[in-house]
């Protein structure tokens, strides 16, 4: 019988600022950002409530390399704590760790927003936080009531509109994981397209009293004609799907072996004082692999 392997340490544990390395300086315009500012808000209200992955450093004991949470790491710095909430992977590959937990935004925020409404954070405090209204907090917390877990697992790492969850929510769950594939294999995640879907839908595969809109308008021909489509896109996709494992396998190895480069302080000097176009290059890169971010918008 074979058994699961864990990626991370069941313990979190507290671990001071200056043991933790990120591979790349963060640059500064992001620190501009609107984005940064909310995670420093936040932070500095309600505090770290997803902890940042690292993984033990091979050249310092006692010290950790950072995985993810870069932007999170700089606000704990600029708020002056001395140290932070961390997860340890027993993998050292950031692109490993990134394809099992990178969520779309709407998801983070749903996910983030209910841990703080678990920690006895209020609504409005949350709002106040966030800039947002009280009625999007509402929102964001029940983004995911009345969606099936699988279709949810299967949007949970694509940049999906949170308005595509209402017009799901219309579908019975079997539907709704049949729309997520074909959202995937279309590489379309907007609530014009999901509405195409719902009216391409049997009456018999709605919720009770749940109606597409127009309808009435949608001939019986472009029914037929958005199938045929859509089992087109599924069957391309599992085409790619057959060529992407020793595709993906090759990316990381070389991944693997352009971030343990890096990690060489001496490689890491020249390169940013003779080459930092070519080191700004290869930064980006590792990043957008690691982040998965890439992946979920060629699928």
């Amino acid at each position: 019988m074979t058994t699961v392997r864990h990626g991370f340490d069941p313990t979190i544990l507290e671990v001071p600022l200056d043991c933790i390395h990120p591979i790349s300086t963060i640059r500064s315009i992001v620190l501009e950002t609107s984005k940064f500012r909310t995670i420093l808000s936040s932070i500095r209200e309600l505090g770290v409530i997803e902890p940042l992955a690292v993984h033990p450093s091979r050249d310092r004991e006692g010290h950790y390399d950072l995985l993810d949470g870069r932007m999170r790491l700089e606000a704990l710095k600029q708020l002056g704590h001395e140290k932070a909430r961390c997860m340890v992977s027993l993998d050292d590959e950031g692109f490993t760790f990134n394809r099992q937990i990178t969520r779309i935004a709407s998801v983070q925020e749903h996910r983030m927003i209910r841990a703080a409404l678990a920690k006895g954070a209020s609504e409005e405090r949350i709002a106040q936080v966030l800039d947002i209204d009280v009625k999007r907090v509402r929102e964001k917390a029940h983004l995911l009531d009345g969606i099936a877990p699988e279709a949810a697992r299967l949007l949970k790492d694509r940049q999906v509109v949170p308005a595509v969850f209402a017009v799901l929510r219309k579908m019975k769950p079997f539907r709704q994981i049949e729309a997520a594939e074909m959202m995937i294999a279309a590489n379309k995640f907007t609530k014009t397209y999901a509405e195409m879907i719902l009216v391409t839908t049997r009456s018999d595969a709605l919720i009770d009293k749940a109606k597409p809109k127009k309808q009435e308008e949608v001939s019986p021909e472009d029914i037929s004609r958005m199938e045929a489509e859509m089992e087109r896109l599924q069957q391309d996709s599992m085409t790619v799907e057959d060529t992407m494992g020793e595709t993906m396998l090759s990316l990381v190895v070389a991944k693997g072996f352009i971030t343990r480069l890096l990690r060489n302080e001496n490689i890491h000097a020249h390169l940013r004082q003779y080459h930092e176009d070519l080191l700004t290059s290869l930064t980006t890169t590792l990043e957008s692999i690691a982040a998965d971010n890439r992946a979920s918008e060629r699928e």
